[in-house]
């Protein structure tokens, strides 16, 4: 065992070893501590495990190593050390160099009194400052406040920010993720939601501003965790993007995350090679769309067709894509995520028609803004896939303000800047038809021979705009008869040829050339557009790294 310097003898061989001692305290785990003990109980990951997991072998170099108390005993020899409930680091994910802030919640199950500080905001700093994406691993309240610090203190206080301020600055720099990895209490779940990605492990994971005890003081809702702020909760809400199966699986959707993003907003996105071929035209394109327009499709087989493969010289589909969804388990009538086009990342929008219908509600709304100013804050060009036969209507969509949250979708589509390849492939209907159908200066439109558009649907519309001619029928088998008149009055003029005849519509194409045009947009994108697009980020930000406009990222 070391002993304390001897400040006398001035050697710095004692210090070394005193040095040495701490950090394989810190580092070792304590069998038989009863933190260390219950993180083991609820099969959990130890913190060091979990950076290990998470890091390329060896890339781990911590900072604020010995941030803590350590105890000696009478004759000066280290006896143990009680380190504070958060790492911080850098390391490398995939080559890239990242910042770290990963809570140990064997240490005063993540609260303030376990001596974190200014630790995990230092981590965050570090991020923006170095320019390389922030990975948060969240188990506990991560700096939250506890009760017991007050009697510590001699006083109680006004709540700071809690570092949320910097965590911002940060989002407004940086590619942040969070993986949630246990109980997220307090100033924990306000750092996961600001993030660009966040990531719940089904069992093990609960997200909320407050724990059961202090609800049922103050609600009288007597919930367990998972009842109050479980995965069932809070994936289905859009407070997180994803769900993980494990915290591995947790893990491996970071890395999936950060693949597809630059590091800082001041990088292109990493290009990574594929072996894919970018004349590649995939027959089923043709005739995935049905010619009963009422049926439905799989847009994420559409998706993968369009795509790079993952594996060169294996079929096109979903067991083999390079497309990763974000979002999946919220706002279901929008499909959200990243692929390759030439081993280039972009993001993919679309919509699932499985879902009511495809029509867009108020969480798609959220999640489809969410995502276009993730795009567009980072550079990511969007390959926008459109089937969009408008806003939700009903008592439930009114109720849930669709509308108000629709608007946000439309000014996110409206004011993005990053390049947009917008491929009308059915739908287009509405207000939410126009919005999604119309790129603007920044995009690029095309449209299938499915294309289907106008200011409504035609099967409701003429409910609407033959109305009193229709009830006038003396049967229902007459309404219908005339129904079907009117409606093949309408046959001809709906043919998407005799919107692009009037130049409605710039091009109609082969579904089968949709891979090959998008492949050609993205490389004049990433070689003609995007170094423009950095240059004027560079012009919007000084030396402290934030921005002129406005300080934080805008959620």
């Amino acid at each position: 065992m070391s002993t304390k310097k001897d400040e006398k003898r001035g050697e710095w061989e004692d210090a070394i070893n005193d040095l040495r001692a701490q950090q394989h305290l810190v580092r070792t785990p304590n069998l038989e501590d009863p933190g260390y003990v219950r993180q083991k109980k609820n099969n959990k990951l130890w913190v060091r495990e979990r950076i290990d997991a998470l890091l390329d072998k060896g890339s781990f170099e911590e900072l604020s190593s010995i941030t803590g108390e350590p105890v000696y005993d009478k004759e000066g020899r280290l006896t143990s050390f009680v380190p504070a409930n958060a790492v911080i680091g850098s390391g490398r994910i995939r080559g890239r160099k990242i910042c770290l802030t990963a809570d140990d919640f064997s240490v005063r199950g993540g609260h303030a009194d376990g001596g974190i500080g200014m630790k995990a905001v230092y981590g965050e700093m570090l991020a923006r400052r170095n320019r390389v994406p922030l990975v948060r691993l969240l188990d506990g309240s991560s700096g939250g406040g506890s009760v017991a610090l007050y009697l510590k203190m001699g006083a109680i206080y006004i709540p700071p920010l809690g570092g949320t301020g910097n965590s911002m600055d940060t989002m407004a720099v940086v590619p942040v993720a969070s993986a949630l990895l246990g109980p997220v209490v307090g100033l924990a779940s306000a750092k996961a939601v600001l993030s660009h990605f966040s990531v719940m492990v089904s069992g093990l994971s609960q997200l909320f501003a407050a724990g059961p005890p202090v609800v049922k003081q103050a609600t009288f809702e007597d919930l367990t965790k998972e009842q109050l702020g479980g995965v069932d909760v809070h994936a289905t809400n859009g407070t997180v993007d994803n769900v993980a199966t494990s915290e591995y699986d947790a893990f491996d959707q970071i890395r999936a995350f950060l693949s597809y993003l630059p590091s800082s907003i001041f990088h292109l996105p990493p290009v990574e090679a594929t072996g894919d071929k970018d004349d590649r035209r995939e027959e089923e394109l043709s005739s995935i769309i049905p010619k009963r327009r009422a049926r439905p499709y799989d847009i994420r087989r559409l998706i993968s067709l369009i795509v790079d493969v993952l594996e060169a010289g294996r079929p096109a589909g979903p067991e083999n894509t390079t497309f990763w969804e974000m979002g999946a388990p919220w706002g279901r009538s929008i499909v959200t995520g990243f692929a390759r086009l030439s081993g280039k990342p972009v993001g993919v929008l679309a919509s699932d028609c499985t879902v009511g219908g495809g029509a867009i509600d108020a969480l798609g709304s959220q999640k489809t803004a969410r995502f276009v100013k993730l795009c567009d804050h980072f550079g990511v060009p969007i390959l926008n896939l459109v089937d969009q036969p408008g806003f939700a209507i009903g008592s439930i969509a009114e109720k849930a303000a669709t509308i108000r949250h629709g608007s946000v979708a439309m000014a996110a589509l409206y004011n993005a800047i990053v390049p947009m390849y917008t491929v009308i492939i059915r739908r287009a209907f509405g207000v939410a038809g126009g919005a999604f159908a119309n790129p603007e200066e920044n995009g690029f439109r095309v449209a299938w021979p499915s294309g289907d558009w106008g200011s409504l649907p035609l099967e409701g519309g003429i409910e609407a705009a033959y109305k009193r001619q229709l009830d006038a029928t003396s049967s229902p088998e007459e309404r219908e008869k005339l129904y079907d008149e009117l409606l093949g009055q309408f046959d001809d003029v709906r043919d998407p040829l005799k919107t692009a005849h009037k130049f409605g519509v710039e091009e109609i194409i082969d579904p089968k050339d949709t891979r090959p045009l998008v492949c050609e947009w993205v490389h004049q994108i990433y070689t003609g557009i995007l170094p423009q697009l950095l240059t004027l980020r560079q012009s919007q930000y000084g030396l402290d790294l934030k921005p002129s406009s406005g300080r934080a990222y805008k959620l």
